[in-house]
């Protein structure tokens, strides 16, 4: 076998993993996007360290990059080991700062709790979306490069046919955080006409779609190795995400935001009934003639092509989330309702998942199926939902320090009903608009650039390393080297306060 035949054999004809596993893996960005937060105020506030962008950028690495690293390689075997760890590091951070505590020394816990119940919140951005999306963002480019070593687990990668891999949920869970920031969504709370932002959506598909035909050529002309029953000969994901955007640009000039879930279940269901019912499951799996024939351009891209539904309909659960989640909240005590309605959606999904691999259909990424669609929701609510109460966690510990300070999260703003007494405990407007010093932020704003940094990086390691048979620290030290550029590079393009877009 030549070297590229190798590579694509190791990708090939797996079955995934566990979808507990998965979840259980989801959950753990979110508890170290908190100790971040933590370590930050208890570093600054509490033991007077100073803070340049060489330090922040090393925490925020250190704390947010290494453990996803070590998570879906060395310690994949480990995760609730991990989980209590992280567990008992931000515990440990936070009793320390509600010792150390300037605001209400003297006060007992619970009405510090009332109080903080009354205390509202402002942000330019919700901080739990702007997470959900970076997490998937660094996730992907762990990923993309790490599944082509003997280090990362094979029931992480892309399975065959049916199965739950980690990577599997990437893909969909990359829509879905589309989705909820898309147009459309913004549209609702910033005003415009429907076909303004229906021709805006339409003129931003441009860059994907040389984007995707510049991948196809780079990929055809060096020979590089291909997943053949991923998306098909010539298809790729940028093309899937053409396709998505533009019909749902054109579903939701039809219906009304506020139904969107409607529209997804029905596409997802008709979609399901389709592949149970009409040749059109055999089509995606054989091809026209039932022997996997890829001649024509239907059968060359089947999986690419008709797999498209099944994204639009996650993308339609997406545009929901973000009407829901965006909706204007002031108070903390709100967006803990929020957070629990996401986590008894989410559980409802999960039941509905089993019922459906019991009795329908396993999940299959490379059909879309409508398993696949209800496990990538319910998957992406219970991340979400797990962000969400970080970020009141991480508010609570703010509340308790005099001019705490965290990027990308919260900020709290004195309620008119609260004692004006402790007013000047809370950030004072100027330190609002401090958050230059932010991985996460910097990732937020250049996922784009970050995305092909990582595609591009990705494909040069692969074409001057013997991954296949790299050993496990030379294997480390290559990922956590490529993350670390590629991470470094984008925050100095937001130190700079440059954000490149191509539309």
């Amino acid at each position: 076998m030549s070297q590229k035949q190798m590579k694509e054999a190791f990708v090939s004809n797996l079955n995934g993993t566990s979808v507990l596993e998965i979840t259980q893996g989801l959950c753990f960005p979110a508890f170290c996007i908190l100790c971040r937060g933590l370590l930050i105020i208890f570093s600054q506030h509490l033991c007077s360290f100073s803070h340049t962008w060489r330090t922040r950028f090393f925490i925020d690495f250190v704390v947010l990059v290494v453990p996803l690293v070590s998570t879906l390689t060395i310690l994949s075997s480990f995760i609730l080991l991990e989980h209590l760890a992280v567990m008992i590091c931000w515990v440990g951070l936070l009793y320390q700062i509600y010792q150390r505590r300037t605001c209400y020394a003297r006060v007992p816990l619970q009405k510090i709790l009332e109080k903080f119940m009354k205390i509202s919140l402002e942000s330019e951005y919700n901080p739990a979306i702007a997470c959900y999306r970076v997490i998937n963002s660094v996730f992907t480019a762990i990923a993309i490069l790490a599944v082509d070593f003997p280090l990362f687990p094979r029931r992480f990668a892309k399975t065959e046919l049916y199965g739950t891999g980690a990577m599997d949920f990437g893909v969909g869970s990359f829509v879905f955080g589309t989705a909820m920031v898309c147009l459309e969504v913004r549209r609702k709370y910033m005003g415009g006409s429907k076909f303004y932002y229906l021709t805006k959506s339409l003129y931003s598909s441009w860059p994907l779609f040389f984007l995707g035909i510049g991948r196809l050529i780079v990929i055809k002309s060096i020979d590089y190795q291909e997943h053949l029953t991923e998306y098909g000969v010539h298809w790729n994901f940028f093309f899937t995400i053409i396709v998505v955007k533009l019909i749902t640009s054109l579903l939701l000039i039809i219906f009304p935001l506020n139904k969107s879930w409607i529209v997804a279940v029905s596409i997802t269901m008709l979609y399901q009934l389709a592949l149970a019912f009409t040749p059109l499951k055999r089509l995606i799996l054989y091809g026209t003639d039932g022997s996997g024939t890829r001649v024509g351009l239907l059968n060359a891209n089947r999986e690419g092509i008709i797999s498209s539904l099944g994204y639009v309909a996650i993308h339609m659960a997406g545009v929901q989330t973000g009407l829901y989640v965006l909706k204007n909240r002031t108070h903390i005590k709100d967006w803990v309702k929020v957070a629990c309605c996401l986590l008894l959606v989410s559980i409802s999904l999960f039941i509905s998942l089993y019922v459906l691999q019991v009795n329908t259909e396993a999940v299959s990424r490379r059909m879309a199926n409508l398993a696949f669609c209800v496990w990538v929701v319910a998957s992406s609510l219970i991340l979400l939902s797990c962000l969400l109460l970080s970020d009141i966690v991480l508010s609570f510990a703010k509340f308790l320090v005099k001019g705490a300070l965290v990027p990308c999260s919260w900020k709290l703003i004195q309620a008119p009903s609260t004692n004006k007494k402790h007013s000047e405990f809370l950030v004072p407007e100027a330190e609002r608009k401090e958050s230059h010093l932010c991985l996460v932020t910097a990732l937020n704003r250049n996922q784009l650039i970050f995305f092909l940094l990582s595609n591009i990086t990705t494909g040069l390691i692969n074409l001057t390393v013997d991954t296949l048979h790299s050993s496990t620290m030379w294997a480390l030290f290559i990922l956590n080297l490529y993350m670390f550029t590629n991470c470094l590079i984008v925050y100095i393009l937001n130190l700079q306060g440059k954000s490149i877009k191509f539309w």
